[in-house]
């Protein structure tokens, strides 16, 4: 490990990852509902110094510096997207890419120092999402993580059953959701907001994911707008099937969750 892993060329991705805007007792209760990624990478300086820069931005990192740890890391607990290098020390990404793509759909995202098209083609036959090169800037990493995760949302016209006898539907080909099987009149940032609770129920969403998930410009609105909207959706629940506005409950200091 480097002594002093913001020298040099990694000072960006320090000076990117050093906000430490979230108190310590809130980060660690976080972490049991944020999105999970494994970055597998043998340079520790840039692992360490990337991995910090993403879990400002809300995500938990899991780190392996080679392959064979990487894909161990992978089957304990598989995470929501993978951050894989090209080259490691004990196995190609490409092999360790296949391998993953054999077991999972996981996205998984190749870095590497190769500029080579060849490469980039390989990496994404071999299953990759997508390909960044280095140097790369931080901030281009957290970017094409949130695409891809928002991309990854499931959207299944599958029923949810979400209790006290309610069950909520997704018709994607028509853009509505419905409750007991009648629709609910949703505004556009509405049906956003509660497509991606039901595409995960269970699982808690912070104020700032479900912006980034409903907003082009999250950075223009305000924790009290999700309120708002969680508020008036619960009020459109209630009006289909009473006791229904509680599927969406709320975790005081956390987010809101689609309740089972």
């Amino acid at each position: 490990m480097m002594s002093e892993p913001c020298d040099g060329l990694l000072r960006e991705l320090c000076d990117f990852g050093n906000k430490a805007h979230v108190r310590p007792a809130v980060r660690a209760t976080l972490a049991a509902f944020m999105e999970t990624l494994l970055f597998i990478e043998d340079d520790d300086g840039i692992r360490l110094a990337l991995s910090m820069a993403l879990e400002d931005e809300g995500y938990v990192v899991r780190q392996a510096p080679n392959g064979e740890d990487g894909l161990g890391e992978f089957r304990r607990t598989p995470p929501d997207l993978v951050l894989l290098d090209l080259r490691l020390p004990d196995m190609s990404g490409f092999d360790v890419c296949r391998a993953l793509r054999a077991e999972s759909i996981v996205p998984i995202i190749m870095i590497t120092a190769q500029t080579d098209t060849h490469d980039m083609v390989a990496g994404l036959e071999a299953g990759a999402d997508d390909y960044v090169t280095k140097p790369f800037s931080p901030r281009e990493i957290v970017a094409r993580v949130r695409a891809i995760l928002r991309r990854s949302q499931p959207t299944s016209a599958l029923p949810v059953d979400a209790g006290n006898g309610s069950i909520l539907r997704h018709d994607s080909s028509a853009m509505r959701v419905h409750c007991h099987g009648e629709p609910l009149d949703l505004t556009a940032h509405e049906y956003k907001l509660l497509l991606v609770l039901l595409g995960r129920p269970g699982r808690v969403f912070t104020r700032d994911q479900l912006l980034e998930h409903a907003w082009q410009d999250p950075g223009a609105v305000t924790d009290r707008t999700i309120d708002a909207h969680v508020k008036s959706i619960r009020a459109k629940l209630r009006c289909v099937r009473a006791g229904a506005e509680d599927l969406i409950q709320t975790r005081r200091g956390l987010g809101y969750l689609l309740a089972l």
